[in-house]
């Protein structure tokens, strides 16, 4: 791994791009939440299932996730701990998988317009794409282990047996290719499978690439 020389102003730009981060992700979710919130049960049987179903989507949850995880790192981008390793690398993860398997299965499937348009774009595409490009360039490296990456996959799986049982219970699933309705459970588990696969794919691409861009954390020797 080489090393990168972090000055005040790249510090300074790290912060402010992290910042950012959190803002399309966060301010996604709050205006999905403010719509649920006025709108009533909509679909749903009642309007508590509404919000608890909104916060059953991976995409919320992964947004969540990113946008907490970016909000700390824009108050110390060097930020560190065993936890916090496997949280940022759940977020970074879990935000791509929401971006490639948004725009490459669902995008389409609802016609969406006004606000609706509008969070969709920052929790599906915004948040997924700047999140990537602005760790790529902003670290915080190295942090990504062998560990970290089997550690990682404890946040997807428990989302899976959640969905799967809640699913049961409420005859609700969050997507179309997990709905065990529709495709039965072979199905449904084997498109669970494919999104697994992917996030390991990510994960060990994402450690891969930790361990080969420069060290974030050097900084300038004193004066």
């Amino acid at each position: 791994m080489t090393h990168e020389i972090r000055t005040p102003e790249r510090a300074t730009l790290a912060r402010s791009l992290h910042l950012l981060v959190a803002v399309f992700a966060l301010g996604g979710f709050g205006i999905e939440l403010v719509v649920a919130i006025i709108e009533g049960p909509g679909i749903a049987p009642t309007h508590t299932e509404r919000i608890v179903r909104l916060f059953s989507y991976f995409t919320i949850e992964s947004n969540l996730l990113i946008g907490g995880v970016s909000l700390a790192l824009a108050l110390d981008p060097r930020r560190d701990g065993p936890l916090f390793r496997v949280l940022r690398l759940d977020a970074l993860v879990c935000i791509a998988v929401t971006g490639v398997v948004y725009n490459t299965v669902l995008r389409g499937i609802v016609e969406l317009t006004g606000a609706g348009l509008v969070s969709n774009t920052m929790l599906h595409v915004l948040a997924p794409l700047f999140a990537v490009i602005v760790w790529l360039w902003a670290g915080p490296r190295p942090r990504v282990t062998a560990r970290t990456v089997w550690w990682s996959t404890v946040y997807p799986i428990a989302w899976l047996v959640y969905t799967f049982l809640r699913g049961a219970a409420t005859d609700w699933y969050p997507y179309p290719f997990l709905d065990v309705h529709v495709l039965g459970y072979a199905g449904a588990l084997t498109n669970a499978t494919l999104v697994a696969v992917v996030f390991l794919v990510l994960a060990w691409g994402a450690r891969w690439v930790d361990g080969r861009l420069p060290d974030t954390d050097r900084s300038p020797p004193p004066a």
